[in-house]
């Protein structure tokens, strides 16, 4: 267990803070805990890694759905986005973070699933055969999940700016 938590603690890290916004050391127990409980249903077949991704990620929709969370009343779009440097430009600066606040609220209104591929193509510039093979899914599926995320995204975006302006 321990060369799990040396070698998958920052791709852990980096999962719970993608899909919840935040640092978060009880999800990352938590998915030490499901790891080990469940390291005898883990085959072979894909990669570790992919496993622990799954678990992980898995671990932080059931967190985002809880009612624990719902009560916590943070804006993860702040502090997802709060440590992103600031450009020599500030007028350029604050265009670009209020656009990528934009963003992530769309995102977050996607369903889960078209949320995750996404995140997977455009953010961690994954190939439809990686997202194919992360998700366990034809390569067709992540194409028309990517095609139907996109076009829920541009209608939310268009929402959003004809509020804003």
């Amino acid at each position: 267990m321990k060369s799990i938590i040396n070698n998958y603690k920052k791709f852990i890290k980096n999962i719970i803070l993608k899909i919840t916004g935040k640092n978060d050391e009880d999800l990352e127990q938590e998915v030490y805990i499901q790891v080990w409980k469940n390291r005898n249903s883990y085959k072979e077949k894909g990669k570790l890694r992919q496993w622990i991704g799954k678990i992980s990620a898995n671990i932080c929709r059931d967190f985002l759905k809880s009612s624990k969370n719902k009560n916590e009343n943070y804006n993860n779009d702040e502090e997802i986005f709060s440590n992103i440097p600031d450009k020599t430009n500030v007028e350029e600066s604050l265009e670009n973070k209020r656009n990528k606040m934009i963003i992530a609220k769309a995102v977050n209104k996607l369903k889960p699933q078209l949320a995750d591929i996404i995140i997977m193509y455009e953010i961690d510039k994954m190939s439809y055969e990686e997202i194919s093979e992360k998700l366990n899914c034809s390569i067709g599926t992540v194409k028309s999940r990517l095609h139907s995320a996109r076009k829920h995204l541009y209608v939310e975006l268009k929402n959003l700016m004809d509020k804003i302006e």
